[in-house]
């Protein structure tokens, strides 16, 4: 291969190669038209909210380091209809269930679930990334913009054709829809024509089979699209980001002027032009000078000081700063108790909002995560067909149940025969048996089964 050839197979023109990465090919490309969200600065929500605000920073790297923190795998289906079920109790009981929920949703998934785990479908999304980090990123950008799209590098030919080899979070802020141009928003047919990676003067385009988006319902519809981008969470608090960013400015300019603006003055009279210039010169000299007693200066006449600035306690900026950081909480879906500020209260209190957040907010995302992948990339790999990624949040500390109180209520219902063994360890979360006989549902007196429990005596003779 001479020079030039080189050239044109990194720039992604080799037609000798049967797949080409348009991840890396993004910065070579270009394209035309016109975008269609209403939101027209979705990179805000990274360059001013995620990058210079610490609340936005802290609360965005809680949530997806969390998420992380929740082991996966992949199982096997073996009941599509108790797997829907199972799924959809556990969100009717906002993955929180009690103890009758929770005997319930463990009975449901021995009947979904394959007891043994299976590798995910390649052993790194891409050659860059980490599972761990693609996720990771995949909530950061689904947080801040409200959507995610992932990128599917898929051969064209081969016994691999159409199936993904390789996953990548593109950049969610960068990303613009394009409608085909007799797109019918109302009809069944797919209206994007294309997606387009935006950056600069740099541009790619990728087709709709070539990406996975999901975004979080947007109200703002409209006929050119506007509704099928995510809606960001940070749109209706970015005036509490900007303060929060301008109050921080301030405080740091009011330390500069040691707190306090005025005038300097003369008690007996006034000074002349030439005074004010040396007074104004020697505090400059004093404020940037590091020699010893730099700061010590001597007056030939009386003088006073007219502050006409508020101080930061008369301004109570810190009190305003805690109340963005509350909006920007809430609308994250976070808990300001977890900021570590001084509000945050004891532990109880703290292991009480992280249960909450968890719930209402962390494993949702997880969830979202899981359809996008199990519907959009296992669902086209053959050797995945029936197979289903899990975020197994039950094994996280916050969730557990006290064991104590959970064996005496399972003990209670496998002597009753409500429950069998094999369920009563799932419910524990303690390792498995594989003897059969886990499976069988006994009564308390001599271990019965509960077939012969309930026989006639007589008959057991017999």
């Amino acid at each position: 291969m001479n020079m030039f050839q080189s050239a044109l197979s990194f720039f992604g023109n080799d037609k000798g190669k049967k797949i080409q990465n348009k991840f890396n090919k993004a910065q070579f490309w270009g394209s035309i038209g016109e975008a269609n969200n209403d939101d027209l600065n979705i990179e805000k929500y990274v360059s001013d909210g995620y990058n210079v605000n610490a609340d936005v920073y802290s609360i965005v790297e809680q949530i997806s380091s969390k998420l992380i923190s929740i082991p996966f795998y992949i199982k096997e289906i073996k009941n599509y209809g108790a797997n829907t079920k199972m799924n959809r109790l556990l969100k009717a009981a906002n993955y929180s269930p009690n103890l009758t929920q929770k005997l319930k949703a463990t009975q449901l998934e021995i009947k979904a679930l394959s007891d043994g785990e299976f590798d995910m479908p390649f052993a790194k999304p891409n050659p860059n990334q980490e599972w761990n980090e693609f996720f990771k990123l995949t909530e950061t950008f689904l947080k801040l913009s409200g959507s995610f799209f992932w990128y599917k590098l898929a051969p064209k030919e081969g016994a691999q054709a159409g199936e993904p080899i390789q996953l990548y979070c593109l950049p969610a802020h960068k990303m613009e829809i394009f409608l085909k141009s007799d797109a019918d928003l109302l009809s069944v047919e797919n209206p994007i024509d294309y997606y387009e990676l935006a950056d600069g003067n740099v541009n790619v385009q990728f087709k709709p089979e070539e990406i996975i988006h999901v975004g979080v319902s947007n109200p703002n519809f409209g006929l050119s699209g506007e509704h099928l981008y995510g809606h960001s969470p940070l749109r209706a608090v970015w005036k509490s980001v900007l303060a929060s960013n301008k109050g921080l400015d301030l405080n740091i300019d009011m330390l500069k002027n040691a707190g306090v603006f005025g005038f300097i003055h003369s008690k007996g009279g006034s000074f002349n032009a030439e005074q004010g210039k040396a007074i104004k010169d020697r505090l400059l000299e004093a404020a940037t000078s590091k020699a010893d007693l730099s700061n010590i200066m001597g007056a030939s006449t009386d003088m006073g000081f007219t502050r006409i600035s508020l101080t930061p306690e008369e301004l109570q900026s810190f009190e305003f700063l805690k109340y963005n950081q509350k909006q920007i909480c809430n609308a994250l879906g976070w808990s300001d108790t977890l900021l570590n500020n001084d509000d945050g209260g004891k532990f109880d209190k703290q292991a009480i909002e992280l249960k909450r957040v968890l719930t209402n907010t962390v494993i949702p995302d997880a969830k979202i995560i899981e359809h996008a992948f199990n519907t959009q990339v296992l669902g086209e790999i053959k050797a995945y067909k029936g197979k289903c990624l899990i975020f197994d949040y039950k094994e996280l500390s916050e969730m557990q149940e006290d064991l104590d109180a959970m064996s005496k209520w399972c003990s209670l219902l496998v002597d009753k025969g409500v429950m069998n063994r094999l369920t009563a360890q799932k419910m524990m979360r303690l390792p498995e048996s594989d003897d059969p006989l886990m499976e069988t549902y006994t009564v308390k007196d001599d271990v019965m089964s509960l077939e012969d429990a309930i026989m006639p005596t007589d008959e057991l003779k017999l």
